[in-house]
């Protein structure tokens, strides 16, 4: 039996959980991170980013996030999509962006796995439930393949 969902998407009761993930655009791919162990979701396949604080936009929480996820530092362009997925622990209410690098190259720090992929390439990984909507947007999407890390980097 399906129970009704309020506004946010959620069954009513549940705990929601607002997180941020970052499509981070490089040469026309992009990162995709795989769940560590012995974290929630093991395996699967995601956007890094993470929750979003009481005090702090999405954009900001993503900036935080991926520095201390990935030690690097992004641009967050624009909005995908927001989705939601009700899982065992609560539901989960994801904001995705598109991202640029400004600094650095990310590193593993938290997730099992990252890879670079095309965005026709990336509906072939097992990924986490409230982040397939958002990978089905990208994956019809194309990235240029030499977009400069910031405004004026490729000139002279």
């Amino acid at each position: 039996m399906e129970t009704d969902r309020n506004e946010t998407g959620a069954h009513p009761g549940r705990r929601i959980i607002d997180v941020v993930g970052a499509a981070i655009v490089r040469n026309g791919t992009v990162l995709c991170a795989r769940r560590g162990p012995g974290k929630s979701l093991e395996g699967f396949w995601e956007f890094p980013g993470g929750k979003i604080e009481p005090h702090e936009t999405p954009r900001q929480a993503l900036h935080r996030e991926i520095e201390e996820e990935l030690l690097c530092e992004v641009d967050v362009a624009e909005e995908v999509c927001t989705s939601a997925y009700d899982y065992d622990f609560g539901t989960v209410r994801l904001t995705t962006f598109v991202c640029h690098l400004l600094r650095g190259m990310p590193r593993l720090t938290e997730h099992a796995d990252i890879r670079w992929l095309s965005p026709s390439e990336m509906p072939r990984l097992d990924w986490a439930p409230v982040d397939r909507q958002a990978v089905g947007i990208i994956a019809g999407r194309t990235f240029a393949a030499n977009v400069p890390a910031r405004p004026g980097d490729d000139e002279a």
